[in-house]
């Protein structure tokens, strides 16, 4: 198979055998791409270099991309066994680079090259088996195990293109050439930009159930506009013409920057772009594997804050309304061309999929017609923040893909670049980074003097996580006093008289219940699965307030703003850290607890035997083991097998409690009896949950 002309799969239609034969044949491809990427570096010594110290070393995305299969195909319940659960923890979840200044200086133990290698050929073993046996009826769609496999794919393609961006940024010496990863060696002078004129017309944007192609979800939903007529600059912004930018000073004039652009730039002490090279006699230009002199016709390569620095000074220049397209503006000019999406491609059009190079090229190479690099090449920043469209669902697989994206400061790219494989070159693709982020990126301009419209949703609409908002935060109904307020208050008055030091909120879903226990406790970390909730808890503690919406009847909503000031937790916000994590596979790093609190959690574990019989290791001598649950077993969170409680054994009923004291009996002792602790969850102004949780204290002996 030739590795350079791979294609997304489509999912709707064909013969089913034929179709799994084309999954496996896509599968090991893209795993063979992966692979061949980091045999680029040098030494095995060159997995743990910092190419960026906002980022994990390369040993993390080597190990990644693989344990990304296993953690969704174990949700999605196609796998039930895991093959390294501290391995599948410690390369569960990557970086997303919150702030250009946040240095991140966790300590990791991070395993040999070699076994994190033995561990990726376990996995692809166990993907080419999945995939060979597992019953296939078309179309695939998002509930279908084979969804999950296809989402392990399109994320390792993203891995290509990310980790390709790292390794670009490692030293000279620790990277070494290779055939697969040859460069363009075209390079000249670049013919002079213009500005040719797009029609107006409407976009109509987002997928439904039916379309053919693996998407992400956020290209799920129906967005349309009219948009207006505008012009765009015929090449990409090419290094020649980014040249007088630089020489004009534009990196030393703070008129040309948006006040985030010029907080980086001086924090960073840029002065031009990141992978040119200053040399005595000229510039050069740092590619994936090597440094070439400065091909002036390539287009330049920068982050979103440059790119828009850039048009604020061009536009200064020529009098005209130069800036970034909007998405909208983007896609019109895609439709314009009228490029198909990649399963259509005999040949790529543009330096795209790998089919051509593994660099840039020069700017008037593809045309495409009146345009050129309408695909590929480098990646077009656009001014559009990204946002969910009308109907957006979270995947329940991977639900933090794009919900944490969906602030305002994250901004789209477009069309790709020479790395770009998979679903990224599809029109319907939406990535997005922060706006001080580097990929292969570079810019078009337009001329345009339409408004750009932030489209900003500040309230939180999600259904489950806007009623837990409510129960966290908002006020009691029926005179039943807020859940997780008792709970804390329950916790603080076993632990006094006791060592309260760190305390565990584990299932803290929004998070008031750790916030609480920050009253007592010197430091609270929170813990949860669900990237929803994880996002709105660290939120509240960055910002001290949410908002959600509430559904009243109906399409109607109620609005609601809470903050910690108002409810006397405003000291707390320091004492607390949230984090995402898995309660039955937990990272090594949360350890030391003096109390655990567990609040309706254990009916929803995959494996809450795991979890009981392995807390004790998390937990300090004589700390405290809070229980709190419904016991409301369901076969779709917890196998019947591992249920603590709730079934029949030889006739007879065997209840939760006795589950746990058996699961518990060999580290804990019970303290004092089981209580009762009523909750209410609000759904509408109408209808409302009441429920009685159990509660028992366990202490470590």
């Amino acid at each position: 198979m030739d590795l350079r002309k791979t294609h997304t799969t489509i999912l709707n239609e064909g013969d089913p055998e034929a179709k799994r034969a084309e999954i496996l044949q896509y599968f090991h491809a893209t795993f063979d791409i992966d692979e061949k990427l980091y045999e680029t570096l040098k030494e095995d010594s060159t997995f743990y270099l910092r190419a960026d110290r906002l980022r994990h070393p390369l040993i993390f995305y080597f190990g990644h991309t693989a344990t990304f299969f296993v953690n969704k195909l174990i949700i999605a319940k196609a796998i039930h066994e895991r093959i390294n659960p501290r391995f599948e923890a410690m390369f569960a979840v990557g970086v997303d680079e919150m702030s250009w200044d946040d240095l991140d200086a966790t300590h990791y133990d991070w395993p040999t090259r070699q076994q994190v290698k033995e561990y990726r050929d376990k996995v692809r073993q166990m993907l080419d088996g999945l995939i060979r046996t597992l019953p296939l009826t078309l179309p695939i769609t998002w509930e279908n195990p084979f969804w999950g496999i296809m989402m392990g794919i399109e994320h390792e393609r993203i891995h290509l293109e990310t980790s390709s961006v790292l390794i670009r940024q490692l030293p000279l010496d620790q990277v070494r050439p290779m055939e697969f990863w040859s460069i363009c060696k075209e390079a000249g002078e670049p013919p002079e930009n213009e500005l040719v004129y797009v029609p107006g017309g409407k976009v109509v944007l987002g997928k439904d159930d039916s379309h053919p192609l693996y998407g992400w979800d956020n290209e799920y939903g129906r967005h349309e506009a009219e948009v207006a007529g505008f012009a765009a600059s015929k090449y990409l912004v090419s290094n020649r013409e980014f040249l007088a930018f630089v020489e004009d000073g534009g990196y030393r004039e703070e008129k040309w920057w948006t006040e985030e652009g010029w907080n980086w730039r001086s924090f960073k002490e840029a002065e031009f772009p990141l992978f040119w090279r200053r040399r005595d006699n000229g510039w050069a230009l740092r590619t994936m594997l090597e440094e070439i002199d400065l091909p002036w016709n390539w287009p330049v390569e920068v982050n979103c804050l440059e790119a828009k620095a850039f048009c604020n000074w061009l536009a200064a220049k020529t009098g005209k309304a130069i800036r970034l397209p909007t998405e909208d503006q983007w896609n019109r000019l895609r439709d314009e061309a009228q490029i198909p999406d990649p399963p259509a491609w005999d040949t790529a059009p543009g330096n795209v999929n790998l089919e051509y190079w593994s660099s840039s090229c020069p700017v008037d190479r593809f045309a495409v017609g009146n345009f050129y690099d309408v695909l590929g090449n480098v990646w077009q920043w656009t001014e559009t923040a990204i946002y969910p469209f009308h109907g957006f669902q979270v995947h329940p697989w991977y639900d933090d893909f794009s919900t944490p994206t969906f602030d305002t400061r994250h901004n789209l790219i477009k069309g790709g670049s020479w790395i770009s494989t998979g679903n990224e070159a599809t029109r319907e693709a939406r990535y997005a980074f922060r706006r001080h982020f580097f990929q292969h990126a570079g810019l078009r301009y337009v001329e345009s003097t339409a408004a750009v419209e932030v489209q900003q949703d500040p309230y939180e609409t999600d259904a489950l996580t806007a009623q837990y908002c409510d129960a966290h935060y908002g006020p009691e109904h029926f005179g039943v006093r807020n859940f997780p307020v008792s709970l804390a208050k329950i916790c603080l008055e076993l632990s006094q008289g006791r060592k309260r030091g760190h305390a565990l909120d584990i299932g803290c879903a929004v998070g008031r219940g750790s916030f609480e226990l920050a009253r007592g406790f010197d430091k609270v970390t929170g813990l949860d699965f669900s990237a929803r909730f994880f996002h709105l808890a660290a939120r509240m503690q960055e910002g001290g307030y949410l908002r959600y919406a509430l559904p009243e009847e109906g399409e109607i909503l109620s609005f609601h703003e809470i903050a910690l000031s108002d409810l006397g937790l405003e000291e707390s916000r320091e004492k607390v850290q949230f984090f995402q994590a898995d309660a039955c596979n937990l990272p090594d790093k949360f350890t030391g607890y003096d109390l655990v609190l567990a609040a309706n959690l254990i009916d929803r574990l995959y494996s809450p035997r795991r979890f009981l019989s392995m807390i004790h290791e998390r937990m300090n001598p004589g700390a405290l083991l809070v229980i709190v649950s419904p016991y409301t077993w369901l076969e779709s969170f917890t196998k019947k097998e591992e249920w603590l409680g709730g079934y029949r054994a030889a006739g007879e009923p065997v209840y939760t409690l006795e589950g746990l004291n058996e699961v518990l009996a060999p580290h804990f002792a019970m303290l004092g009896e089981p209580r009762d602790v009523p909750f209410v969850i609000r759904e509408t102004r109408r209808k409302f949950q009441h429920t009685v949780a159990e509660l028992t204290v366990w202490e470590l002996k």
